[in-house]
């Protein structure tokens, strides 16, 4: 097990985790300051370090990150937060390994722990990089990880003929993977894997694509680290599964859809399902109904489900095509990776389809029991600004209150509200009334098609007057749209309320402000009728 470093200035947090983890067989101490932490740390050099962020402030937090990185490039550093924008577009949020956010469970903790621990084991550099390769040693077959810290200065991905960079990543010279630097001169910190590798000496090379890249950026190759996955490992199977995908066509030199995040769930069929965000969809449901509908403007899209063996080697497996319809997987594999490629302009996926770039990004496994699928992104908010950036680049937003079609207000004059609802024969709205007003703003613009239909964690987003606060929002309804076909039978039930939030000028979202009230629900609105819930 890992020598662990606790650090929180909460002393029954610190000692309930403190016994949760030696129980769990780890070597733990614990601080209570930062002074102290520090002093532990240089005395005993551990393997993983545990944080609050508040210590008691987050500028504290901040300042012991940047300490023990700079001690240590090697230590797994995890982060306790009480809202990932904590951490959000800030230099220290790239020398974080980990971030978890409050209220964090013990037995996700201990899990979360041993996959940081995976990372500490049998990785060894051969030596320092030199230029733009980076070596590493292996001393048993492996799935690999590259972590990379990229940058690209005077990109802007909203702005035309400036996005981003595009990097050109070799294994030991062949085998070219590529990765979309969107970030322009912020240091973000990107994974993707690099397929399965025997035993011995390997070499990374980072470059930037000469022909795809927008012209006179630059790729600055700031720290590049690795992972490896043994079959025994726990998460090998997400790793030795992970899709390859290839960009469509028509997107190719144009910095549009880009592929953002991969994240992974494990479900109850004991399969693994894989999906994509996206950094916008050109085709398919409108922009307005984007927000409308899903309460974002990325495209969030499964692309490919296996049911792997005890081994990790694939029995059966099936992917998202045209219409968004399930299809078997027939296609290629490179080890256990599925080969797929990206034809639809709203990112739907085919076995047989190729292009001359071709992503490989690392698989985030989550658990979305209890949140949205846009919880990925809130825990990655740079998907928010990037976006956005998209968004304004393509002609894609108006003034507040103008109707111009399919574009949409600025981001952040939108409230986000996630919420957990079973719909029947019928589709969910949510309605805000602001304090100074004596009527509701919607969510769908009075539209039945732009309510929405899906059941279980869903997000909508409803279009506010400029710099609103969350003071101003006096309450909010939910309402109940009947399908046509129904009679007026259907209904709509709402669990419960998960967030209620903001974007900030940066676009990253602010802390929820919604706090539950003694009735939590659940509310069923019959077709037709909606429930007042007043917050103030």
């Amino acid at each position: 097990m890992s020598r662990l470093l606790l650090v929180d200035d909460d002393p029954d947090q610190l000692e309930v985790r403190r016994l949760l983890l030696e129980q769990a067989g780890h070597q733990v101490s614990a601080a209570a300051s930062v002074n102290n932490a520090i002093s532990l740390f240089l005395a005993q050099t551990p393997e993983i370090v545990v944080m609050d962020l508040r210590l008691p402030h987050t500028r504290d937090g901040l300042g012991l990150i940047r300490r023990l990185r700079s001690e240590s490039p090697a230590t797994r550093i995890m982060v306790l937060s009480g809202w990932s924008a904590d951490l959000a577009n800030l230099p220290e949020e790239q020398m974080v390994d980990q971030v978890l956010t409050k209220p964090v469970r013990s037995q996700q903790l201990v899990q979360f722990i041993a996959k940081l621990a995976l990372c500490l084991i049998a990785l060894l550099p051969l030596g320092a990089a030199t230029g733009n390769e980076f070596p590493f040693h292996l001393d048993a077959p492996a799935e690999v990880v590259a972590d990379l810290d990229l940058s690209a200065p005077d990109a802007d991905w909203g702005r035309p003929g400036r996005e981003g960079a595009l990097a050109a990543i070799t294994v030991d010279g062949a085998g070219t993977q590529h990765l979309m630097v969107y970030g322009g001169g912020q240091r973000l910190h990107y994974q993707v894997f690099l397929g399965p590798l025997e035993p011995g000496a390997h070499t990374v090379k980072v470059e930037r694509h000469p022909e795809y890249s927008a012209r006179g950026i630059h790729l600055e190759v700031h720290n590049v680290t690795y992972r490896q996955y043994k079959p025994t490992d726990s998460d090998y199977a997400v790793i030795a599964n992970a899709p390859v995908l290839f960009a469509r066509r028509n997107t190719i030199g144009k910095f549009t859809d880009v592929p953002m995040i991969l994240y992974c769930e494990r479900l109850g069929d004991a399969s693994l399902r894989y999906t994509m965000i996206f950094s916008n969809e050109d085709g398919g449901t409108s922009t307005r109904a984007l927000m409308a509908r899903w309460g974002r403007t990325t495209d969030i899209e499964y692309i490919y489900g296996v049911w792997p063996d005890k081994t990790g080697k694939p029995l059966k497996a099936q992917l998202q095509t045209n219409n968004h319809k399930d299809a078997e997987f027939r296609g290629k594999r490179e080890g256990f990776h599925p080969l797929l490629g990206v034809v639809t302009d709203n990112n739907m996926v085919a076995d047989d389809a190729a292009s001359p770039i071709r992503y490989q990004l690392a698989p985030v496994l989550v658990d979305l029991a209890n949140g949205s699928r846009e919880k990925v992104m809130d825990e990655h908010p740079i998907t928010y600004l990037i976006s956005a950036r998209e968004l304004e680049r393509e002609g894609k937003v108006r003034t507040f209150g103008k109707v111009e079609g399919t574009k949409i207000s600025a981001p952040e004059n939108y409230l986000f509200v996630e919420m957990r609802v079973l719909n029947k024969d019928a589709r969910a709205a949510v309605l805000v009334r602001l304090q100074e007003d004596n009527f509701f703003r919607s969510s769908n613009l009075g539209t039945y098609d732009m309510g929405i239909e899906r059941s279980g964690w869903v997000r909508t987003a409803i279009e506010l007057p400029p710099a609103t606060q969350p003071a101003q929002v006096a309450e909010i309804a939910f309402q109940c749209l009947p399908e046509a076909k129904s009679d007026g039978a259907g209904s709509c039930r709402v669990d419960a309320v998960g967030k209620m939030f903001f974007l900030n000028s940066k676009q990253v979202p602010d802390p929820s402000f919604y706090r539950p009230r003694m009735d939590r629900g659940p509310w069923v609105i019959p077709a037709g009728e909606m429930r007042l819930l007043p917050l103030r």
